[in-house]
Protein backbone atom coordinates (compact mmCIF):
# COMPACT_ATOMS: atom_id res chain seq x y z
CA UNK A 1 0.00 0.00 0.00
CA UNK A 2 2.78 2.11 0.90
CA UNK A 3 4.45 1.42 -2.25
CA UNK A 4 1.77 2.51 -4.39
CA UNK A 5 1.10 5.43 -3.08
CA UNK A 6 5.06 6.57 -3.54
CA UNK A 7 4.57 5.12 -7.25
CA UNK A 8 1.01 7.62 -7.43
CA UNK A 9 3.22 10.76 -6.19
CA UNK A 10 6.31 10.53 -7.81
CA UNK A 11 8.46 9.73 -4.34
CA UNK A 12 9.98 6.29 -6.24
CA UNK A 13 11.35 8.72 -9.47
CA UNK A 14 13.63 10.72 -7.00
CA UNK A 15 15.43 8.17 -6.28
CA UNK A 16 15.98 6.77 -9.88
CA UNK A 17 17.77 9.85 -10.90
CA UNK A 18 19.88 9.70 -8.20
CA UNK A 19 21.48 6.53 -8.70
CA UNK A 20 21.82 7.11 -12.09
CA UNK A 21 23.89 9.77 -11.44
CA UNK A 22 25.97 7.85 -8.76
CA UNK A 23 26.36 5.54 -11.60
CA UNK A 24 27.91 7.93 -14.02
CA UNK A 25 30.03 10.30 -12.85
CA UNK A 26 30.49 11.91 -15.74
CA UNK A 27 27.70 13.66 -16.46
CA UNK A 28 27.36 15.05 -12.84
CA UNK A 29 27.55 18.72 -13.98
CA UNK A 30 24.60 18.58 -16.52
CA UNK A 31 22.34 16.55 -13.34
CA UNK A 32 22.55 18.78 -10.83
CA UNK A 33 21.08 22.00 -11.26
CA UNK A 34 22.79 25.05 -11.58
CA UNK A 35 23.57 26.94 -8.30
CA UNK A 36 22.56 30.66 -8.27
CA UNK A 37 24.89 33.43 -9.05
CA UNK A 38 24.65 36.88 -7.40
CA UNK A 39 24.42 39.96 -10.32
CA UNK A 40 26.50 42.72 -8.96
CA UNK A 41 24.88 46.09 -8.40
CA UNK A 42 26.48 49.55 -10.06
CA UNK A 43 29.14 51.04 -7.37
CA UNK A 44 26.83 54.31 -7.24
CA UNK A 45 24.06 52.84 -6.76
CA UNK A 46 25.73 50.55 -3.62
CA UNK A 47 27.56 54.05 -2.35
CA UNK A 48 24.08 55.89 -2.66
CA UNK A 49 22.37 53.22 -0.89
CA UNK A 50 24.75 53.45 1.61
CA UNK A 51 24.67 57.17 2.42
CA UNK A 52 22.00 58.40 4.54
CA UNK A 53 18.72 60.09 2.72
CA UNK A 54 19.98 63.83 1.32
CA UNK A 55 18.30 66.28 3.99
CA UNK A 56 16.63 69.60 2.48
CA UNK A 57 18.89 72.81 2.50
CA UNK A 58 18.23 75.62 5.41
CA UNK A 59 16.17 78.32 4.70
CA UNK A 60 17.95 81.46 4.53
CA UNK A 61 17.76 85.01 3.51
CA UNK A 62 19.64 85.05 0.13
CA UNK A 63 15.77 83.09 -1.20
CA UNK A 64 14.13 86.59 -0.28
CA UNK A 65 15.36 90.03 -3.12
CA UNK A 66 14.03 92.11 -0.47
CA UNK A 67 16.09 90.89 2.31
CA UNK A 68 19.54 90.64 -0.17
CA UNK A 69 19.31 94.26 -1.18
CA UNK A 70 17.43 97.63 0.09
CA UNK A 71 16.15 100.79 -2.19
CA UNK A 72 19.35 102.46 -0.76
CA UNK A 73 21.59 100.70 -3.54
CA UNK A 74 19.60 101.96 -6.24
CA UNK A 75 19.71 105.67 -4.88
CA UNK A 76 21.65 106.88 -8.09
CA UNK A 77 19.39 105.37 -10.54
CA UNK A 78 16.76 106.72 -8.69
CA UNK A 79 17.79 110.23 -9.15
CA UNK A 80 18.16 109.52 -12.90
CA UNK A 81 14.94 108.52 -13.58
CA UNK A 82 13.60 111.72 -11.03
CA UNK A 83 15.34 113.69 -13.17
CA UNK A 84 14.51 112.76 -16.80
CA UNK A 85 10.53 112.22 -15.49
CA UNK A 86 10.44 115.83 -14.43
CA UNK A 87 12.30 116.61 -18.12
CA UNK A 88 9.97 114.36 -19.83
CA UNK A 89 7.13 116.45 -17.78
CA UNK A 90 8.28 119.63 -18.41
CA UNK A 91 8.77 118.90 -22.20
CA UNK A 92 5.14 117.75 -22.24
CA UNK A 93 3.60 120.93 -20.60
CA UNK A 94 5.85 123.16 -22.36
CA UNK A 95 4.82 121.68 -26.31
CA UNK A 96 1.09 122.14 -24.91
CA UNK A 97 1.18 125.45 -23.77
CA UNK A 98 2.63 126.70 -27.25
CA UNK A 99 0.09 124.43 -29.16
CA UNK A 100 -2.59 125.94 -26.80
CA UNK A 101 -1.02 129.56 -27.77
CA UNK A 102 -0.86 129.14 -31.55
CA UNK A 103 -4.17 127.74 -30.92
CA UNK A 104 -6.08 130.88 -29.24
CA UNK A 105 -4.42 132.74 -31.67
CA UNK A 106 -6.01 131.43 -34.51
CA UNK A 107 -9.30 131.53 -33.02
CA UNK A 108 -9.17 134.99 -31.97
CA UNK A 109 -7.95 135.84 -35.35
CA UNK A 110 -9.89 133.45 -37.96
CA UNK A 111 -13.09 134.95 -38.65
CA UNK A 112 -11.27 138.25 -40.28
CA UNK A 113 -8.78 136.30 -42.20
CA UNK A 114 -11.70 133.75 -43.53
CA UNK A 115 -13.70 137.20 -43.89
CA UNK A 116 -11.04 138.79 -45.96
CA UNK A 117 -9.48 135.71 -48.30
CA UNK A 118 -11.21 133.30 -50.03
CA UNK A 119 -9.05 130.38 -49.07
CA UNK A 120 -7.35 130.26 -45.65
CA UNK A 121 -4.61 127.73 -44.09
CA UNK A 122 -2.94 125.06 -46.35
CA UNK A 123 -6.43 122.22 -47.25
CA UNK A 124 -6.42 123.87 -50.80
CA UNK A 125 -10.41 124.27 -50.52
CA UNK A 126 -11.94 127.22 -50.18
CA UNK A 127 -13.02 128.74 -46.39
CA UNK A 128 -15.22 131.64 -46.85
CA UNK A 129 -18.52 129.89 -46.49
CA UNK A 130 -17.94 126.73 -45.29
CA UNK A 131 -17.78 125.83 -41.43
CA UNK A 132 -14.16 125.00 -40.85
CA UNK A 133 -12.65 124.35 -37.25
CA UNK A 134 -10.13 127.09 -36.76
CA UNK A 135 -8.00 124.68 -35.13
CA UNK A 136 -7.29 123.10 -38.25
CA UNK A 137 -6.01 126.76 -40.03
CA UNK A 138 -3.05 126.67 -38.41
CA UNK A 139 -0.08 124.01 -38.95
CA UNK A 140 2.55 123.02 -36.81
CA UNK A 141 6.27 123.38 -38.33
CA UNK A 142 8.47 122.55 -35.17
CA UNK A 143 7.63 122.74 -31.20
CA UNK A 144 8.04 126.49 -31.19
CA UNK A 145 6.83 127.24 -35.19
CA UNK A 146 3.35 127.68 -36.41
CA UNK A 147 2.26 128.78 -39.65
CA UNK A 148 -0.66 129.88 -41.30
CA UNK A 149 -1.69 130.64 -45.09
CA UNK A 150 -4.26 133.01 -47.08
CA UNK A 151 -4.96 133.57 -50.10
CA UNK A 152 -7.77 134.73 -52.98
CA UNK A 153 -8.16 138.63 -52.38
CA UNK A 154 -8.35 141.53 -54.43
CA UNK A 155 -5.16 143.71 -53.73
CA UNK A 156 -3.17 141.14 -52.48
CA UNK A 157 -1.20 138.16 -53.94
CA UNK A 158 -1.41 135.75 -50.74
CA UNK A 159 -0.40 135.82 -47.27
CA UNK A 160 2.08 134.40 -44.43
CA UNK A 161 1.89 134.38 -41.25
CA UNK A 162 3.89 132.51 -38.81
CA UNK A 163 4.60 132.30 -34.90
CA UNK A 164 7.81 131.63 -33.12
CA UNK A 165 7.14 131.11 -29.62
CA UNK A 166 9.80 130.68 -26.74
CA UNK A 167 11.33 126.98 -25.99
CA UNK A 168 9.08 126.29 -23.05
CA UNK A 169 9.22 122.76 -23.85
CA UNK A 170 13.35 123.12 -23.05
CA UNK A 171 13.67 125.04 -20.16
CA UNK A 172 17.68 124.90 -19.74
CA UNK A 173 17.18 126.93 -23.75
CA UNK A 174 14.77 129.00 -22.58
CA UNK A 175 16.90 130.40 -19.95
CA UNK A 176 20.25 130.56 -21.44
CA UNK A 177 18.52 132.55 -24.18
CA UNK A 178 16.86 135.33 -22.12
CA UNK A 179 20.01 135.70 -19.92
CA UNK A 180 21.99 136.03 -23.17
CA UNK A 181 19.42 138.79 -24.43
CA UNK A 182 19.56 140.57 -21.23
CA UNK A 183 23.40 140.77 -21.07
CA UNK A 184 24.04 141.26 -24.44
CA UNK A 185 22.92 142.88 -27.49
CA UNK A 186 23.70 140.34 -29.97
CA UNK A 187 21.04 138.01 -29.12
CA UNK A 188 17.68 139.48 -28.72
CA UNK A 189 15.30 137.81 -25.84
CA UNK A 190 12.52 135.53 -26.84
CA UNK A 191 9.23 136.37 -27.34
CA UNK A 192 6.06 134.80 -28.37
CA UNK A 193 5.87 137.13 -31.75
CA UNK A 194 3.54 137.00 -34.50
CA UNK A 195 5.07 137.69 -38.47
CA UNK A 196 3.00 138.51 -41.12
CA UNK A 197 4.04 139.09 -44.69
CA UNK A 198 1.66 140.27 -47.25
CA UNK A 199 2.89 140.11 -50.89
CA UNK A 200 0.82 142.41 -53.01
CA UNK A 201 -0.19 142.06 -56.67
CA UNK A 202 0.90 145.18 -58.02
CA UNK A 203 -0.54 144.86 -61.56
CA UNK A 204 1.14 141.64 -61.72
CA UNK A 205 -2.35 139.34 -61.30
CA UNK A 206 -1.65 138.10 -64.55
CA UNK A 207 1.55 136.66 -63.89
CA UNK A 208 -0.04 135.28 -60.32
CA UNK A 209 -3.52 134.09 -60.88
CA UNK A 210 -4.45 131.42 -63.53
CA UNK A 211 -6.41 132.70 -66.51
CA UNK A 212 -9.95 131.56 -66.97
CA UNK A 213 -12.08 132.25 -70.36
CA UNK A 214 -13.67 135.47 -69.91
CA UNK A 215 -11.17 136.76 -67.09
CA UNK A 216 -9.21 138.74 -69.44
CA UNK A 217 -12.12 140.91 -69.96
CA UNK A 218 -13.29 141.33 -66.70
CA UNK A 219 -9.31 142.22 -65.16
CA UNK A 220 -9.17 145.00 -68.07
CA UNK A 221 -12.25 146.35 -66.31
CA UNK A 222 -10.62 146.35 -63.22
CA UNK A 223 -8.84 149.14 -61.71
CA UNK A 224 -4.97 148.19 -61.64
CA UNK A 225 -3.61 147.29 -58.19
CA UNK A 226 -0.17 149.13 -58.39
CA UNK A 227 1.06 151.86 -56.54
CA UNK A 228 4.33 153.78 -56.16
CA UNK A 229 7.20 152.15 -54.73
CA UNK A 230 8.84 153.32 -51.18
CA UNK A 231 9.63 152.65 -47.39
CA UNK A 232 7.54 153.63 -44.49
CA UNK A 233 6.98 151.89 -41.31
CA UNK A 234 5.75 152.66 -37.95
CA UNK A 235 8.35 151.79 -35.58
CA UNK A 236 8.26 150.58 -31.76
CA UNK A 237 11.74 152.52 -30.51
CA UNK A 238 12.60 150.05 -28.42
CA UNK A 239 13.15 147.87 -31.85
CA UNK A 240 14.31 150.81 -33.79
CA UNK A 241 18.34 150.27 -33.82
CA UNK A 242 18.07 146.96 -34.32
CA UNK A 243 15.55 146.75 -37.07
CA UNK A 244 17.78 149.23 -38.79
CA UNK A 245 20.37 147.05 -38.82
CA UNK A 246 18.82 143.90 -39.40
CA UNK A 247 17.19 145.39 -42.47
CA UNK A 248 18.68 146.93 -45.34
CA UNK A 249 14.95 148.37 -46.30
CA UNK A 250 14.79 150.15 -43.33
CA UNK A 251 18.50 151.99 -43.96
CA UNK A 252 16.57 153.55 -46.57
CA UNK A 253 14.41 155.48 -44.38
CA UNK A 254 15.25 158.55 -41.78
CA UNK A 255 13.29 159.12 -38.50
CA UNK A 256 10.92 161.61 -36.80
CA UNK A 257 8.52 161.35 -34.40
CA UNK A 258 4.92 161.96 -35.13
CA UNK A 259 2.64 163.80 -32.68
CA UNK A 260 -0.59 161.51 -33.87
CA UNK A 261 1.30 158.43 -32.53
CA UNK A 262 2.08 157.46 -29.03
CA UNK A 263 5.38 158.73 -27.45
CA UNK A 264 6.96 154.71 -27.55
CA UNK A 265 6.37 154.49 -31.54
CA UNK A 266 8.39 156.86 -34.34
CA UNK A 267 7.65 156.87 -38.19
CA UNK A 268 10.42 155.73 -40.80
CA UNK A 269 10.04 157.16 -44.18
CA UNK A 270 11.63 158.31 -47.30
CA UNK A 271 9.32 161.44 -47.34
CA UNK A 272 7.75 163.59 -45.15
CA UNK A 273 4.68 163.63 -47.99
CA UNK A 274 4.46 159.43 -47.51
CA UNK A 275 4.00 159.66 -43.93
CA UNK A 276 1.44 162.20 -44.29
CA UNK A 277 -0.78 160.72 -46.90
CA UNK A 278 -0.11 156.96 -45.32
CA UNK A 279 -0.72 157.69 -41.22
CA UNK A 280 -4.60 157.93 -40.84
CA UNK A 281 -6.59 158.16 -37.35
CA UNK A 282 -7.47 154.83 -38.21
CA UNK A 283 -3.93 153.37 -38.16
CA UNK A 284 -3.40 155.62 -34.95
CA UNK A 285 -5.85 154.30 -33.07
CA UNK A 286 -5.06 150.86 -33.69
CA UNK A 287 -1.64 151.29 -33.02
CA UNK A 288 -3.12 153.14 -29.35
CA UNK A 289 -4.92 149.63 -29.23
CA UNK A 290 -2.25 147.55 -30.02
CA UNK A 291 0.46 149.17 -27.54
CA UNK A 292 3.08 148.45 -27.24
CA UNK A 293 3.04 144.96 -28.00
CA UNK A 294 3.37 146.34 -31.31
CA UNK A 295 7.42 146.08 -32.74
CA UNK A 296 6.74 147.44 -36.61
CA UNK A 297 4.40 148.09 -39.44
CA UNK A 298 6.59 148.18 -42.53
CA UNK A 299 5.17 149.14 -46.24
CA UNK A 300 8.42 148.58 -48.49
CA UNK A 301 9.14 147.58 -52.31
CA UNK A 302 13.16 147.15 -51.13
CA UNK A 303 14.52 144.02 -49.90
CA UNK A 304 15.18 142.75 -46.55
CA UNK A 305 19.07 141.77 -46.89
CA UNK A 306 21.28 144.28 -48.67
CA UNK A 307 21.64 143.72 -52.11
CA UNK A 308 24.68 142.01 -53.51
CA UNK A 309 23.97 142.49 -57.51
CA UNK A 310 21.98 144.78 -59.48
CA UNK A 311 19.03 142.02 -59.99
CA UNK A 312 18.69 141.48 -56.39
CA UNK A 313 17.59 145.67 -56.20
CA UNK A 314 14.62 145.11 -58.46
CA UNK A 315 11.57 146.40 -56.51
CA UNK A 316 8.78 143.72 -54.38
CA UNK A 317 6.11 145.23 -53.11
CA UNK A 318 5.37 143.77 -49.62
CA UNK A 319 3.49 144.67 -46.49
CA UNK A 320 5.11 143.63 -42.90
CA UNK A 321 3.54 143.49 -39.77
CA UNK A 322 5.46 142.26 -36.02
CA UNK A 323 4.31 142.22 -32.88
CA UNK A 324 4.35 140.14 -29.59
CA UNK A 325 1.34 137.95 -28.37
CA UNK A 326 0.32 138.72 -25.43
CA UNK A 327 0.54 136.75 -22.06
CA UNK A 328 -3.28 135.56 -22.14
CA UNK A 329 -5.48 134.33 -24.94
CA UNK A 330 -7.22 138.24 -25.28
CA UNK A 331 -6.31 139.55 -29.14
CA UNK A 332 -9.24 142.29 -28.49
CA UNK A 333 -6.64 144.71 -28.12
CA UNK A 334 -4.66 143.62 -31.38
CA UNK A 335 -7.27 142.36 -33.29
CA UNK A 336 -8.11 146.43 -34.93
CA UNK A 337 -3.78 146.21 -35.77
CA UNK A 338 -4.07 143.15 -37.73
CA UNK A 339 -7.36 144.12 -39.39
CA UNK A 340 -5.61 147.24 -40.63
CA UNK A 341 -2.76 145.52 -41.80
CA UNK A 342 -5.17 142.91 -43.83
CA UNK A 343 -6.65 145.59 -45.26
CA UNK A 344 -3.96 148.35 -46.35
CA UNK A 345 -3.10 147.22 -49.44
CA UNK A 346 -6.75 148.68 -50.67
CA UNK A 347 -5.65 151.81 -48.79
CA UNK A 348 -2.22 151.80 -50.94
CA UNK A 349 -3.95 151.25 -54.61
CA UNK A 350 -6.10 154.27 -53.73
CA UNK A 351 -4.31 156.79 -51.98
CA UNK A 352 -0.10 156.32 -52.66
CA UNK A 353 0.17 157.86 -55.34
CA UNK A 354 2.68 160.85 -55.33
CA UNK A 355 3.75 163.71 -56.52
CA UNK A 356 7.03 163.40 -59.14
CA UNK A 357 8.88 165.38 -56.84
CA UNK A 358 8.55 162.87 -53.93
CA UNK A 359 9.19 160.27 -56.23
CA UNK A 360 12.16 161.73 -57.60
CA UNK A 361 13.83 161.83 -54.00
CA UNK A 362 12.99 158.32 -53.38
CA UNK A 363 14.18 157.20 -56.42
CA UNK A 364 17.26 159.00 -56.24
CA UNK A 365 18.06 157.29 -52.39
CA UNK A 366 17.30 153.99 -54.81
CA UNK A 367 19.97 154.83 -58.00
CA UNK A 368 22.63 156.04 -55.01
CA UNK A 369 22.54 152.53 -53.64
CA UNK A 370 22.79 150.70 -56.88
CA UNK A 371 25.46 153.29 -58.46
CA UNK A 372 27.31 151.63 -55.20
CA UNK A 373 26.87 148.25 -55.99
CA UNK A 374 27.99 148.66 -59.43
CA UNK A 375 30.96 150.17 -58.22
CA UNK A 376 31.54 147.66 -55.73
CA UNK A 377 31.04 145.16 -58.69
CA UNK A 378 32.92 146.57 -60.93
CA UNK A 379 36.13 146.66 -58.44
CA UNK A 380 35.72 143.25 -57.77
CA UNK A 381 35.96 142.35 -61.42
CA UNK A 382 39.42 144.27 -61.62
CA UNK A 383 40.42 142.62 -58.60
CA UNK A 384 39.84 139.57 -60.66
CA UNK A 385 41.60 140.65 -63.97
CA UNK A 386 44.47 141.84 -61.74
CA UNK A 387 44.72 138.49 -60.07
CA UNK A 388 44.49 136.65 -63.63
CA UNK A 389 47.08 138.61 -64.90
CA UNK A 390 49.32 138.32 -61.62
CA UNK A 391 48.77 134.18 -62.61
CA UNK A 392 49.45 134.73 -66.06
CA UNK A 393 52.62 136.62 -65.86
CA UNK A 394 53.96 134.24 -63.27
CA UNK A 395 53.00 130.87 -65.28
CA UNK A 396 54.90 132.87 -68.35
CA UNK A 397 58.11 133.33 -65.51
CA UNK A 398 57.88 129.75 -64.04
CA UNK A 399 58.09 128.35 -67.92
CA UNK A 400 61.10 131.06 -68.62
CA UNK A 401 63.52 129.65 -65.38
CA UNK A 402 62.26 126.45 -66.02
CA UNK A 403 63.63 125.92 -69.67
CA UNK A 404 67.03 127.64 -68.74
CA UNK A 405 69.98 125.95 -67.02
CA UNK A 406 70.94 126.55 -63.75
CA UNK A 407 73.79 129.43 -64.61
CA UNK A 408 71.03 130.98 -66.81
CA UNK A 409 68.85 130.80 -63.74
CA UNK A 410 71.07 132.66 -61.47
CA UNK A 411 71.83 135.67 -64.26
CA UNK A 412 68.25 135.59 -64.58
CA UNK A 413 66.99 135.96 -61.21
CA UNK A 414 69.96 138.07 -60.02
CA UNK A 415 68.53 140.36 -63.14
CA UNK A 416 64.94 140.20 -61.88
CA UNK A 417 66.12 141.06 -58.00
CA UNK A 418 67.63 144.32 -59.66
CA UNK A 419 64.64 145.33 -61.15
CA UNK A 420 62.31 145.10 -58.25
CA UNK A 421 65.53 147.07 -55.95
CA UNK A 422 65.16 149.59 -58.67
CA UNK A 423 61.45 149.82 -58.34
CA UNK A 424 61.51 150.33 -54.59
CA UNK A 425 64.34 152.90 -54.77
CA UNK A 426 62.05 154.82 -57.20
CA UNK A 427 58.87 154.84 -54.99
CA UNK A 428 60.93 155.83 -52.07
CA UNK A 429 62.53 158.72 -53.83
CA UNK A 430 58.78 159.90 -55.60
CA UNK A 431 57.53 159.84 -51.57
CA UNK A 432 60.61 161.88 -50.17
Amino acid sequence: MAEFFRNAFGGAKSEAPAAAASADSDFADFAEAASPIPVPEPADATIAAASPAATAPPYTKWYNIHERHSLSEFRSEGIILAIASIIFLVHIIGARSNRSKAKSWIRANAPVLKSEFALVGFGGVATMDSEIKPDTLIKEKSLFEFATYATGRQNTAFLDVKLTLTKKFNPIINVFETCLGYFTETFPIPYDVLEATAYTFDGKENLTVPALPGSAELRAKDPKSTYDGFVWAVVNKDNMQQAREERYDLSLTFTKDNSKLPVWTTVMSESAEITEALLTPELADAVKSAGDLLEYLIISDQPIDKPATIQETTPRKRIFLKYRLPSGSNYDDLLPLFTYFLRLPDFLVKAARFRPEVLKKVRNTREGMISEIKKATEDERNEERLADKEKARKAKRDAELASLDAKAQKKYLDKEREKELRKSQKKSTMRG
